[in-house]
C-alpha cells in the first residue's frame, strides 16, 4: 500500500515535517518494501492543502502520515477516502513503523487552522 509521510526531506531518515500542506516533502512509500519516492513540494500562496490533497488522490496514496493537517487538506483528503494520521514526530522511518505496528493517532478533524494557524476554539 502506498502511504504518504511529510519529511524535511527526502530519505526515510528525514525528520517529519509537521505541516501537511506546506511540507518540504511528501515521502510515497510502499508500506511493504519500504520502497520511497520523494515528491518536492511547491506549494502557492493559497491552496496549498487542497493541492498537496489532490496530489496524493492522483498518486494512488491510501494514507497520510503528518504532524497535522488543516481544514482543506482534511476535507480534500477525506472526500479520497485516504486516512490521516497525525501527531506524527521523529523520522518518516520511525512514522511508517509506528503505522505499521497500529500505534498512530487517526484524525477525526483538522489539527490547524486555515493558512498554519492553530485551531480556534
Amino acid at each position: 500500500m502506498r502511504i504518504c509521510v511529510t519529511g524535511t526531506g527526502a530519505s526515510l531518515d528525514a525528520p517529519i515535517d509537521p505541516a501537511f500542506g506546506r511540507a518540504r516533502y511528501f515521502l510515497l512509500v510502499d508500506s511493504e518494501t519500504l520502497a520511497v519516492e520523494a515528491l518536492e513540494n511547491a506549494p502557492g500562496a493559497h491552496g496549498a492543502g487542497v493541492e498537496a490533497a489532490q496530489r496524493m488522490a492522483e498518486r494512488g496514496v491510501k494514507a497520510v502520515i503528518t504532524g497535522n493537517v488543516g481544514p482543506n487538506a482534511f476535507q480534500g483528503l477525506s472526500m479520497a477516502g485516504i486516512e490521516i494520521f497525525t501527531g506524527a514526530t521523529g523520522t518518516a522511518r520511525q512514522a511508517v513503523e509506528a503505522y505499521q505496528a497500529g500505534t498512530l493517532t487517526r484524525a477525526n478533524s483538522p489539527t490547524r487552522g486555515g493558512h498554519g494557524r492553530g485551531l480556534r476554539t
